[in-house]
């Protein structure tokens, strides 16, 4: 029997507390509240511990991608009122993932922040805010696993390793909104804000799940 298979006929497990029904139980994504600041102008929904620790790392490293729906929509629910972001002159949001190492994003079966950038895009289009997805960053060869590094070692290690893309950038001058799951010690969202800022993006706002 196949795995698709066996997703339509078991019920879903809510990978914060176990219970069946759903990916994340409203019990758990509860635990995600206001927009609140994190550090580098950022915002975070949650501290990176119990359930919100749980949620994003079975999602990040154990295979849980059925969690891009509650984990984006969690998201698309403050975009909106994030301060200072906004849409363009047109109306529409541009939401842009910070990148992954592309070993990692190979192992995880995908860039798994571009993942919850597109779902909250969807969600944030549905309620009336025409949205777009701009994978418009890329790390370089030669960045490290930033877990564990202190912030300086984290900025050194992306220090001209976290560069444009352009052929995933939204038009030129467009206001942007950074999207990460977890903000730790601030350095990769600063790297995202200066590779985009160099290239003539203005960074409004950056949202993450979960600050540590």
């Amino acid at each position: 029997m196949g795995l698709a298979t066996l997703d339509l006929l078991l019920p879903s497990t809510c990978a914060g507390c176990g219970r069946r029904g759903s990916p994340c139980c409203p019990g758990c994504a509860a635990v995600f509240g206001t927009p609140r600041p994190s550090g580098q102008g950022g915002y975070a929904l949650a501290a990176y511990d119990g359930v919100a620790r749980r949620l994003v790392l079975a999602y990040k490293e154990r295979g849980r991608r059925d969690l891009a729906a509650p984990l984006g929509r969690l998201l698309a629910c403050a975009v909106p009122y994030l301060p200072g972001a906004r849409p363009d002159e047109h109306g529409t949001w541009w939401l842009v993932p910070v990148p992954s190492r592309r070993s990692a994003a190979r192992a995880r079966g995908g860039p798994h922040v571009l993942g919850l950038a597109r779902r909250c895009a969807a969600v944030l289009a549905e309620g009336g805010h025409p949205s777009a997805v701009a994978p418009a960053l890329e790390l370089a060869p030669g960045a490290r696993d930033a877990v564990g590094l202190a912030r300086a070692q984290r900025a050194a290690n992306l220090e001209g390793r976290l560069r444009l893309r352009p052929a995933g950038a939204p038009p030129a001058g467009a206001p942007v909104v950074l999207l990460d799951d977890v903000v730790t010690t601030g350095a990769t969202l600063a790297a995202s804000r200066r590779a985009l800022a160099l290239a003539g993006y203005d960074v409004t706002a950056a949202l993450t799940l979960t600050a540590a």
